[in-house]
């Protein structure tokens, strides 16, 4: 967003320098990007003097060409070759002498050199109007009417309209500050001086043809404004007005269009101009119209209308998207005659869904959805009208029509004395914070003690709670004069994981990285035909205000939209994929909703590309499991368990990772059906972590030991058991059994098949056995063995192969 300087003098007195400006909007919370000079006359006239033509004769060379000498206020006169037809001796002219640029009108600019032109000497050039930017007439040279002595600058003699702008970037939160009056309020509180609201002249009606008003939807347009004005003309607005757009970036259009966006950047409350005479009926409705209504914007895209779209509508069809875009057959033309100007309070809501929906962004939509002020909207009318009458004439044809059946409140906050010192840290008498808050437009009702009340006006809808108003007296009183003590310390102090979830989230990013990741960030967002083909997740939670169908509920598992990247890189031949996302998904309770985060791996096709001595290895289930120990490795993650998965909607294969039994995730290859809706005709392998679970069971503590100067022993059973013993319950028994001297365990064969009960599978395993502090003895050794052998019998029926 552009703030003029000049501009803001409107409302403010200013006389610091450009940067102490610019510091104090930043401060207050309208952070300045950059500052930014403009000029109304390219080169700003920078240069030219005022010269006069002593003698003029016709150049012997040439029959179009005359030469000249101009004094220009040295100690000699300049020879200058002129090509216009109206130069003369004793004229007053424009000179530009050597080294000055030449803006012009049309062409690129040029420094004016010393010449030889047919022979003759030039040392400058006599200017036409258009070539330093004052006019467009090429005919001749420009004549001046002055006194002023040769050699004076001729910005002496014309405005070169320079201008200061600066360049805000606006936090979405303060829609209060999109206006070069909203930005001269906090000024005001900043400075500690007074604004001026522009003059608002009484309004008389010459003849009464007014155009009606319904609003069918209060809820959607609390407020709506109007007045009607007949006899107008069309015309280019007047140097003043286009130079006060063109300088925060606007084109001038007409003068009635660029009236509305004067008082839109100006007050920083949209109006819309409507070509009266083709409002059919003579009657304005506020309403949406039916699903799928087709309407034709004024970028000539007809456009599909959602029910819940708020339209401005004449008897018969819509005229405009409210708040948004205005439609073609209602706009303003050079023949228009007659208008309607509208000044509306909208509801952010419903702005931002129909502008989202449609894929519009306007100056309007940008302030609607924001929140603008309900209560200037008939001041902006009719300071719209008082320009209107001054530079497009006409009279007006109606009262101002105001709906406003439930006027919106101010915003009661009741808070205490004592919350801005404890969140500034700094105590700041309570007579300054009343001034200041006074400042702001935020009055102070009562106060009894440390007790406060105080009703904020209804243009400040992001102030709504007590810390609200801190942070309103901080950043008047200046964030930069709340000194840090040395000894600084706080009334509270919260727990906290030893490690910070954005530092593991860091580390374990940057290790998936080296190891070939790419990270993928999808939208939270997604198409409800994925939740209705293939039921993923929990109940879906569904979007009220829809930008489009294909985004119309919260994603509940984080599948949905993984899998669309996979299959966007396999349709452009990128087949070997690793990919990992920190995302989030979203269900639905019986009366609440529940988000959960996880981190996800995606691993499909090759390591790497095939070359001539050695093919392409391909990514396993055992690829990403080895991945996601490690993650757990990396966060001191231990003890993890492995139990298959049964029955499972997502993958055709897998295991679940658990501690203490509790689940931290799953991997395993995704079902061939969900891969076929997808369309992607390769494996892939997926794992899902619980990220909340992961943080919680990671820690920095690494607990260091010697290494032994004592033997590890291994010894090896082969077991027979029933098909449904996994290995980590044989690993869970074996570690419940011996916790001193086991160390590892490991399988290194299963058999299935000849000689044994088709129910059964041989398992053969390994357990090595170590002693820190002294060498194992036959007899330990055999006690350890013996014990596990008894536990295996027990626990899972288990036959000893000896």
């Amino acid at each position: 967003m552009k703030i003029s300087h000049n501009w803001l003098t409107d409302f403010i007195e200013l006389d610091q320098p450009a940067s102490e400006i610019a510091d104090a909007l930043t401060q207050t919370g309208l952070e300045v990007e950059g500052v930014e000079t403009v000029e109304k006359i390219p080169g700003g006239l920078r240069g030219l003097v005022v010269g006069e033509v002593k003698t003029c004769s016709q150049h012997p060379n040439a029959d179009k060409l005359s030469v000249t000498t101009v004094d220009i206020g040295g100690e000699a006169l300049s020879p200058i070759v002129c090509g216009a037809p109206n130069v003369a001796a004793g004229q007053k002219v424009i000179v530009a002498p050597v080294n000055t640029m030449i803006y012009p009108a049309s062409g690129e600019p040029f420094k004016i050199k010393k010449a030889k032109i047919r022979g003759e000497a030039s040392a400058g050039m006599i200017c036409a109007e258009d070539e330093v930017g004052l006019g467009t007439d090429h005919d001749g040279i420009m004549v001046l009417d002055t006194d002023l002595p040769n050699g004076t600058p001729i910005t002496e003699l014309f405005d070169s309209g320079e201008d200061t702008v600066y360049e805000i970037g606006l936090t979405p939160n303060r829609g209060d500050g999109a206006s070069h009056f909203g930005a001269a309020r906090d000024l005001k509180a900043f400075f500690k001086r007074p604004i001026t609201f522009p003059e608002l002249k009484d309004l008389k009606i010459s003849e009464d043809s007014p155009i009606t008003v319904e609003v069918e939807n209060t809820d959607a347009c609390p407020r709506y404004t109007g007045i009607t004005i007949r006899g107008v003309k069309v015309s280019p607005s007047p140097d003043w007005l286009q130079f006060r757009l063109r300088a925060i970036g606007l084109t001038p259009i007409n003068n009635l269009v660029d009236i509305t966006n004067y008082v839109l950047h100006g007050l920083g409350q949209p109006l819309h101009a409507f070509d009266a005479d083709k409002i059919l009926g003579g009657k304005v409705i506020v309403k949406m119209l039916d699903q799928g209504s087709k309407f034709t914007t004024l970028d000539e895209v007809e456009r599909s209308l959602d029910a819940s779209d708020l339209m401005i509508c004449n008897a018969k069809e819509g005229m405009c998207i409210a708040g948004v875009f205005g439609g073609m057959e209602s706009g303003i033309t050079e023949e228009t005659t007659s208008v309607f100007i509208e000044s509306a309070y909208f509801a952010p809501d419903y702005i931002r869904a129909s502008a989202q929906r449609h894929g519009l962004s306007t100056d309007a939509s940008f302030r609607y959805e924001r929140g603008t002020d309900p209560e200037i909207t008939v001041n902006a009318l009719i300071y719209a009208t008082n320009l209107i009458l001054e530079l497009a004439g006409g009279q007006v044809a109606s009262d101002i029509i105001d709906i406003y059946p439930n006027p919106v409140p101010p915003q009661t906050i009741n808070t205490n004395y004592q919350k801005f010192e404890w969140l500034i840290g700094k105590k700041i008498p309570n007579d300054e914070i009343d001034q200041i808050l006074a400042d702001l437009d935020i009055q102070v009702k009562a106060s009894d003690g440390d007790k406060m009340t105080v009703e904020v006006p209804a243009y400040r809808s992001d102030v709504t709670r007590p810390a609200d108003l801190v942070e309103e007296v901080l950043r008047i009183h200046g964030i930069n004069s709340v000194d840090i003590d040395d000894s600084f310390s706080a009334d509270f102090l919260a727990e906290f994981n030893e490690m910070e979830p954005y530092k593991v989230q860091e580390e374990l990013s940057y290790y998936l990285a080296g190891a070939g990741f790419h990270e993928i960030v999808t939208n939270s967002l997604t198409n409800p035909e994925y939740q209705e083909k293939l039921g993923l997740g929990g109940a879906s939670v569904e979007i009220l205000n829809k930008s489009s169908e294909e985004l119309g509920i919260m994603k509940t598992d984080p599948l949905y939209t993984g899998l669309e990247v996979v299959r966007h890189n396999i349709n452009r031949r990128q087949t070997n994929l690793s990919l990992f996302e920190f995302v989030r998904t979203y269900e639905r309770l019986e009366e609440k909703f529940r988000e959960s985060e996880w981190l996800t791996l995606y691993l499909t096709g090759g390591q790497e590309e095939s070359w001539m001595y050695e093919k392409a290895g391909y990514y396993s289930f055992h690829h990403v499991v080895g991945v996601v120990n490690t993650l757990f490795n990396k966060v001191n993650i231990k003890r993890v368990a492995s139990v298959p998965l049964m029955e499972n909607k997502v993958f055709q294969y897998g295991i679940s990772l658990q501690v203490n039994n509790q689940e931290l995730a799953q991997i395993g290859a995704v079902k061939r059906d969900i891969l076929s809706y997808y369309q992607i005709d390769q494996q892939v392998f997926f794992a899902k972590i619980n990220w909340k679970k992961l943080l919680k069971l990671a820690t920095k503590k690494i607990e260091f030991q010697p290494m032994s100067k004592y033997p590890e022993v291994r010894r090896d059973l082969s077991l027979l058991l029933n098909k449904s013993t996994t290995f980590s319950e044989i690993r869970e028994i074996a570690f419940k059994s011996e916790k001193k001297l086991l160390n590892r365990v490991n399988v290194f064969s299963v058999y299935e098949g000849k000689n044994i009960d088709a129910d059964k599978k041989a398992y053969a395993i390994s357990f090595h056995l170590q002693d820190l502090e002294r060498t194992l003895t036959d007899k330990q050794i055999d006690k350890v063995m013996n014990n596990l052998m008894r536990r295996f019998e027990q626990d899972l029926n288990a036959v000893i192969r000896k």
